[in-house]
């Protein structure tokens, strides 16, 4: 009569002999390797925060206006959508600004339609004067993944601006390039400067030639006729293409004769005046990467960067490497000799780096836990164990491809973090066949029966432990706010190695070691009883805590006297108590807000005589608008920096309450937030950035 197993020896009993089973194995391991090569890699997960850019200009109003008759209203129309969060705005001379934050995990495609179906529904409350709000959705693959930088000794800003759009029209036919932005320079155009003089001796205003010029530039089609060659269409009116043609549009007559746009202005094709100036500049560090010491001595050089995003769900590293790769192609055919390009911020090689190092750490756990199960059961037990942790972790990988996650540290984290908790089920399996291996009863019994009844025995007890660690880490998946989503692949990569580290014991496990182990210990002991070293070291200390109240007393107290001392480093500030590590990234940011009547050659003077000590550095001076005051930026780093516009660029928020989240009024009227004077940030966040701006609380 056959012995009636459990649900675990059922299983055992069913695989240990069937060829499906090595067809599991590498099933799986091969599924966990396309997982690998098809999970895009990022630095940081996929978090959905909807936020919404909203734009609203009133020509000719001050700050106070604005804020009064645009503002104020709009913040109480998007107060009323469901599911907003915050609320940012800014109330400058003739225009309003509004940021629009939806809570995290928030459907981005339902949230941009309620906001734009609760603005399109109040549009009949719009005063005069004012436009159409503009509304502009900002998505976290909207941060650049690469910038790269084109500077020159010889070029002019206006030329390397030329070259770099053409380097963009190039590397945006890549199928997984988002959003490229150029920064610097001046582009092309044909600037009119109207001549007051002779325009009152014509008797024309300046708002009457605009009028006129932009009539001009239009065409259009006038309708069809038939005839009989075919029907014919008539067009009517033209683009202006040189400047030649704008020079000869007819804005009046004056006597008889036309006057043309020449005859009362003068017309220029070129740069415009600059509106800010970006500088490239190396130190001393840069030596290592090609740079020469006169590159050093005769920096800051004019220059001009190209931004590039990436679209979402795409592989970073994939992108950077094709668009470095296109570039490359590009040198000597549109970018000259004269003009070089430098990579000043790579997140593809960075996130690289980091994939490849915690991959790394990934395979020396598995070679560390490998190596200590060889030490203490033995080197046939470690060969069945290191059978169950690839096709575990593979498995692992596959739920994270299916359920849309991407390749980073927080999930290659959870992988590591699972491998000391998932050879709990495959050890305690292997170590019971070995056991009833031993056992001086069985060793005339078939080994394949006899394995099977050790998986039974301790089957209920292992989906027991299992299941309680599940239960322990699966409810951090459901933890809301920010780090809910961004810390969730560790309860789910770890849950989820725990059910398959499960089931491998019960499928696996028992095929390897039926194939691997033999009758003869080579552990604990062997069949006649005679034990190791460490289990007889592990017996005296036992027998000493069992059986010594001294023994006994002495270690809860020492166990209790390292427990208090562990928690006391938190309290003195020996450790520090953080949710992440600190992100490594060598470059920082250094922003002056200069007074709000320096000029852009004034901020452009500070800019490039700050003397850094960096591989290479940028800085971008930039020319008031709206807002008056001035300011520059800098960016240094070791290994890369990213060059954005100030005051336009975008400001992390500060915490609610914080002392930089209290609203200041400037000299101008706008409701300011941040003041920096000179200021020194950290590596940039990943987050998007905003502009100085009031912070609203619900009405």
């Amino acid at each position: 009569m056959s012995k009636a197993y459990g649900p675990a020896g059922k299983i055992a009993d069913y695989f240990i002999n069937s060829k499906l089973t090595p067809l599991i194995i590498i099933a799986s391991v091969l599924l966990g390797l396309a997982a690998v090569v098809a999970l895009p890699r990022e630095e940081e997960p996929q978090i959905i925060v909807p936020m919404i850019d909203i734009f609203v200009q009133m020509p000719g109003s001050d700050a106070a206006e604005v804020e009064q008759r645009v503002t104020r209203p709009m913040e109480k129309l998007l107060w009323e959508i469901p599911g907003v969060e915050y609320i940012y705005s800014t109330s400058s001379p003739g225009m309003a600004m509004a940021v629009v934050r939806f809570y995290v995990g928030q459907n981005e495609e339902e949230s941009i339609v309620r906001l734009q179906s609760k603005l399109m529904a109040n549009m009949d409350r719009i005063p005069c004067c004012i436009t159409p709000p503009l509304i502009k959705p900002r998505y976290i693959d909207d941060v650049p993944i690469l910038a790269l930088t084109f500077w020159s000794e010889e070029v002019e800003p206006y030329l390397l601006r030329r070259v770099a759009a053409e380097v963009e029209d190039q590397v945006k036919r890549e199928p997984n390039v988002s959003i490229a932005t150029l920064i610097g320079g001046e582009s092309r155009r044909v600037e009119v400067q109207l001549d007051p003089v002779r325009m009152a001796g014509y008797g024309l205003d300046p708002v009457a030639v605009s009028r006129l010029v932009f009539a001009a530039n239009q065409a259009a089609d006038a309708g069809t006729y038939p005839s009989p060659e075919g029907q014919i269409i008539v067009h009517t009116g033209g683009f202006l293409k040189t400047p030649e043609d704008v020079k000869n549009v007819v804005v009046a007559a004056h006597q008889g004769r036309p006057v043309s746009l020449g005859d009362v202005a003068t017309i220029s094709d070129g740069p415009p005046l600059p509106e800010n100036y970006v500088f490239f500049g190396t130190g001393p560090a840069a030596g290592g990467k090609g740079f020469s010491a006169d590159d050093t001595s005769s920096a800051p050089y004019p220059a001009v960067t190209l931004t590039l995003a990436k679209r979402k769900g795409t592989n970073a590293i994939s992108v950077a490497n094709k668009v470095l790769a296109r570039v490359e192609a590009l040198k000597g055919k549109v970018i000259p000799d004269n003009i070089r390009v430098t990579v000043t911020r790579n997140y593809g090689e960075t996130a690289k780096e980091k994939s490849d190092e915690l991959l790394l750490h990934m395979l020396i756990a598995i070679v560390s836990v490998t190596i200590l199960i060889w030490f203490t059961l033995g080197h046939r037990e470690s060969g069945v164990v290191a059978f169950a942790i690839p096709v575990t972790l593979a498995l692992t990988m596959a739920v994270f491809y299916l359920y849309g996650y991407t390749l980073n540290r927080i999930t290659l984290f959870a992988l590591i973090f699972s491998i000391g908790i998932l050879v709990d089920d495959a050890i305690v399996v292997v170590e019971n066949i070995v056991r009833h291996f031993r056992l001086p009863g069985n060793e005339t019994r078939p080994r394949g029966q006899v394995a099977i009844e050790a998986v039974d025995e301790v089957g209920n007890p292992t989906i027991l432990a299992t299941l309680t660690v599940i239960a322990a880490i699966l409810p951090m998946a459901f933890v809301g706010g920010l780090m809910g989503p961004y810390m969730r692949p560790i309860p789910v990569g770890a849950s989820a190695a725990m059910v398959f580290s499960l089931i491998v014991a019960f499928i696996v496990t028992p095929w390897a070691a039926y194939r691997l182990l033999g009758r003869k210990g080579h552990g604990h002991g062997d069949a006649h009883g005679t034990e190791d070293r460490a289990t007889l070291l592990y017996r005296n200390v036992m027998d000493h805590l069992l059986h010594n109240p001294v023994w006994r007393w002495s270690f809860l107290i020492g166990v209790a006297v390292l427990l208090l001392g562990a928690c006391s480093m938190v309290a003195v500030g020996w450790v520090k108590v953080k949710m992440l590590p600190f992100d490594n990234k060598s470059e920082f940011q250094v922003i002056l807000d200069m007074p709000d009547h320096a000029t852009l050659e004034d901020t452009a003077a500070w800019g490039t005589t700050w003397p850094p000590s960096t591989r290479w550095w940028t800085t971008r001076s930039t020319r008031a608008s709206p807002d008056p005051s001035t300011s520059t930026a800098w960016y240094a780093t070791t290994t890369c920096a990213i060059r954005r516009t100030w005051p336009t660029s975008r400001s992390t928020w500060p915490a609610r309450g914080s002392a930089s989240s209290r609203a200041t009024r400037s000299p101008n009227g706008c409701d300011r937030r941040f003041r920096p004077s000179p200021t020194v940030t950290g590596p940039g966040s990943r987050w998007p950035r905003y502009p100085p701006a009031r912070r609203c609380s619900p009405p």
